[in-house]
């Protein structure tokens, strides 16, 4: 991989991963926490997130293929499950979390949906496949470890939450929270058109 194949590489999935949109999302999604519990749900998030993608790059289309899965199938999927998160966030269903009281485990949002959909979703995944699809063993290394640069502008980004969210205060935050509601929740169906588009009928 040549410098110039490196940096489209780099800025492909620098686009489809897109940190900079992804950090009002992880603020509004850990709102509330110290700042310590936001580091653990970044780095677990990124290491998770980076993970699926490295597995998808070494096996490729296989792992889908041994599953009986399509990419428009896994497209259609990861759509549907981001709109789940985009009505807790329209009708916040984590106003528990913001109260500062406890809640279950499962509220932890490091594995779902930072990690997947949001960092590994269907578009980065497919950019992994497509990356080092035929390339060889060094080619497809140099490809994860352009990936895991990106990731870990990622973290980085993730890091400008508590002063992010000091900025922006309890107002600030339900409105952003809201908002990027209304965008996760257009970014789902378009997810499920894109994937009903790849379909083979």
């Amino acid at each position: 991989m040549t410098f110039a194949e490196a940096a489209i590489a780099f800025t492909a999935l620098f686009v489809v991963i897109d940190p900079i949109g992804l950090t009002p999302i992880f603020v509004a999604m850990t709102a509330g926490m110290t700042p310590r519990e936001r580091r653990a749900i970044a780095l677990r998030a990124c290491l998770i997130g980076g993970g699926i993608l490295v597995v998808f790059a070494v096996a490729g289309e296989a792992v889908l293929t041994f599953l009986g899965i399509s990419m428009p199938a896994f497209r259609i999927a990861g759509g549907l499950l981001l709109f789940l998160t985009a009505l807790e966030m329209l009708f916040e269903k984590r106003q528990p979390r913001r109260e500062g009281r406890k809640e279950e485990p499962t509220s932890d949002p490091s594995v779902f949906p930072l990690a997947l959909p949001l960092i590994a979703g269907p578009g980065a995944i497919a950019t992994m496949i497509l990356l080092t699809d035929g390339a060889s063993t060094i080619g497809a290394a140099q490809a994860i470890g352009v990936m895991l640069t990106v990731i870990a502008v990622v973290w980085i980004f993730f890091q400008l939450a508590t002063p992010l969210e000091r900025l922006l205060k309890p107002t600030g935050i339900n409105v952003v929270t809201r908002l990027l509601g209304m965008l996760l929740a257009a970014l789902s169906v378009q997810f499920v058109l894109d994937g009903l588009a790849d379909l083979s009928w």
